[in-house]
């Protein structure tokens, strides 16, 4: 490891120590006595508890979801009136007061009626404050935390790549995406996206991740069990997000101490090609915040010669309650792992062989938020610090950066109207060199840092709660570009209970990375932004209850000024020379008629003009859970049809994945699995001349604990 590496590694957990002492210092000098609740939701028809409900108090940021026995607990109150929104898919949303007068936790018995009338979905990232989704008029898919655990991936891109329509993330192995020649985890959003990817954003926690010289995300970095839920806008969502958000977005939303006392949970994964998956956190919540720490580690042979990979990670969130408005949250993370590239089987010869093709990559990130909430205003202001360093075998070196400050405050003016102001900026760039160009003496081919500002508004207004009307307009500025302007409108409309029509246009924008600007051949310093409009309708249908909904959307896409190659090699250069034209449809469905038994299906067209790579023309999903007793079964199929893998020459593929999981539910803390990966082995390429693996086992236990309450 490198002085840099290890000078990075000092400081990343140096700071993660100060960060540790001074927040666990503030938990032990507010521990005085403070008010809570704590209760049970179950069912007004049967009585059975409802695991997973959830409880918000309202004008604050308290909340939490009831555990298998229908329970809960939320501590950090002040004396005082308190009203509690209390949801669950099928029921009714109930809304009850209490009165806290005491220092001791005060018990509900809360009984929620079978569905009338249900609320909706509430997401974060279609307006960056709490709305519900059927308000949204962007195109946002939430996946939930039980989602993400049943999918038996320890990376999250999989899990979205199934189950988000309209979206495909490629792959090249058992684990693990790589990078350089054989790199992988490109994500395409309606043919948006490209490998590597720079015009879909990655947010953690609506922070923007992405490498500060090449522009793209590190996919092997996102780990799922660091994730509460996933919220993913289909198409562009650059009013809020700016410059990369072109596409779309990818919000991965982190999990915090979420219970009073102790947890700890435990997985550990062996199988196919001597793969190892291992994770372990453990939480503490006190009366005022909560700490969670989690560690990481993937590694397996891969199922070629030379295709290993190992990756560690570590992550670490204190949340604490200042009062009743304010609440202060910190996160840092650490990634490192390495990477072998087989590379592609037709094209291996002795020469390849002789030399291992390996990258050595040290990810890390820290920030900090300050969240606000009450009846009239919810807004956060953020500070967040990515960096990274990269080796490459054949003498690449690089240290990148992205730092940046973001604000935004929602205003409740009037009834049914917010008004969110925000304010967003980014310093981004580094250092890359070859260490073995000139004969060892080294070649620079890049010390830049870029930076970008930019100012938006985005108004909602609801009127009499069935039509709920948006408009928002960003401007972005650099020192490089002209200001952009990125207008967006958008209507949703709820004629019956259960019925929502959604209707958007957007406009979406990306600035040309460093590496196309400035770093070696084809880089052209006068490349424009790229701009991009899209054309959205939605129909959103529940029935039986809600208890079986459907969801149509037809879309069509227009961008500008696209970045391409040109010319013949050598005589290559990037050009603001392209244009394209998408359209498709994307469905979903999903039923719950009988509570062991949940069927999920999705489908996907997309039309391109021009071919794109990584971008399947058909795409269908369908997945099924069934719980008996102690047992708890898994089954989803996809299948992929016309999915380029190299424009010149045209190479298509299809194929079919089966997957599935079985868990036993030993006892109260233990449970044991097994995981089936391309059960019909399939052989399939996704990346050109990359084989994917057959079939694949894996088996493995879950334990988790629980302190009991003295």
């Amino acid at each position: 490891m490198s002085n840099t590496i290890m000078k990075n590694v000092i400081l990343f957990f140096s700071g993660r120590m100060l960060l540790t002492v001074a927040l666990s210092g503030f938990l032990v000098t507010v521990w005085a006595q403070e008010a809570g609740l704590t209760g049970t939701v179950t069912s007004a028809t049967d009585g059975k508890p409802l695991s997973g409900a959830h409880i918000v108090v309202k004008t604050t940021a308290l909340g939490t979801v009831t555990d298998s026995f229908g329970r809960f607990t939320i501590m950090g109150l002040y004396p005082g009136k308190y009203t509690l929104k209390v949801s669950y898919v099928g029921y009714t949303t109930l809304e009850v007061g209490c009165d806290i007068t005491g220092t001791g936790p005060t018990d509900l018995s809360l009984k929620l009626e079978e569905d009338v009338q249900q609320a909706g979905e509430v997401v974060v990232t279609g307006t960056r404050i709490e709305t519900e989704r059927d308000q949204v008029p962007l195109s946002v898919i939430s996946i939930s935390r039980e989602e993400i655990e049943n999918s038996g991936e320890s990376n999250l891109l999989p899990v979205i790549s199934e189950r988000v329509p309209g979206v495909f993330v490629t792959e090249r192995g058992v684990t693990g995406f790589g990078v350089a020649t054989g790199a992988a985890g490109g994500i395409s959003i309606r043919g948006i996206g490209g490998t590597p990817n720079t015009q879909v954003l990655v947010l953690i926690d609506g922070n923007p991740q992405h490498m500060g010289l090449f522009g793209h995300p590190l996919p092997d970095a996102y780990v799922a069990s660091d994730a509460e839920k996933i919220e993913v806008i289909r198409g562009p969502a650059s009013i809020l997000y700016g410059s990369n958000a072109m596409g779309g977005v990818v919000n991965i939303i982190t999990r915090k101490a979420a219970r009073e006392g102790f947890t700890a949970h435990a997985r550990a994964i062996y199988g196919s090609y001597d793969t190892w998956k291992a994770m372990a956190n453990a939480a503490c919540r006190t009366k005022k915040g909560g700490v969670l720490v989690s560690v990481n580690h993937d590694q397996t042979n891969g199922h070629r010669e030379n295709s290993g990979f190992d990756i560690t990670n570590g992550y670490f969130k204190a949340d604490a309650r200042l009062s009743e408005v304010f609440s202060l949250n910190g996160e840092v993370s650490l990634a490192g792992f390495r990477a072998t590239d087989p590379g592609p089987v037709r094209m291996i010869d002795s020469s390849y062989l002789m030399q291992e093709h390996w990258v050595d990559i040290l990810r890390g990130m820290a920030a900090i938020s300050l969240q606000n909430s009450s009846d009239k205003t919810e807004g956060t202001l953020s500070v967040f610090h990515h960096f990274g360093e990269h080796e490459i075998y054949d003498g690449f070196h690089s240290r990148d950066r992205n730092t940046g400050i973001s604000a935004y405050q929602g205003l409740r003016l009037f009834t049914g109207n917010t008004l969110t102001l925000g304010a967003e900026y980014k310093n981004y760039g580094g250092f890359a060199e070859n260490t073995l160009a000139m004969n060892g003496q080294g070649m620079e081919f890049a010390d830049t840092l870029l930076s970008e500002f930019g100012i938006y508004t985005f108004i909602q207004q609801t009127i009499r709660e069935k039509v709920s009307l948006t408009a928002g307009l960003r401007l972005q500025t650099s020192g490089l570009f002209p200001p952009e302007w990125m207008p967006h409108g958008g209507v949703s409309w709820s004629p019956a209970p259960h019925t929502t029509v959604k209707a958007s246009v957007s406009k979406g924008f990306r600035s040309p990375t460093i590496r196309e600007l400035y770093m070696w051949n084809p880089a052209n310093a006068s490349l424009r932004p790229e701009r991009m409009w899209t054309y959205e309708g939605t129909f959103v249908q529940g029935l039986l209850r809600n208890r079986f909904s459907i969801e149509f959307t037809g879309f069509l896409a227009e961008g500008s000024d696209l970045i391409l190659i040109t010319g013949q090699f050598p005589d290559v250069r990037y050009e603001n020379s392209g244009t394209f034209r998408h359209h498709g449809v994307e469905a979903s469905a999903a039923l719950r008629l009988v509570e062991p038994l949940e069927l999920r299906v999705s489908y996907a067209w997309l039309h391109m003009a021009d071919p794109v790579t990584g971008a399947p023309e058909h795409s269908l999903y369908a997945g099924g859970s069934y719980k008996w007793r102690k047992l708890k079964a898994h089954l989803n199929v996809h299948y992929i049809s016309g999915l380029y893998t190299v424009t010149s020459p045209v190479t298509r593929e299809q194929y079919t994945l089966l997957n599935g999981r079985i868990g036993y539910q030993v006892n109260r803390i233990l449970e044991l699995f097994v995981n089936g990966e391309n059960l019909l082995d399939q052989a399939y390429e996704i990346n050109y001349d990359y084989p994917m693996p057959g079939v694949m086992v894996f088996c493995g236990f879950n334990l988790k604990y629980t302190a009991k309450k003295s």
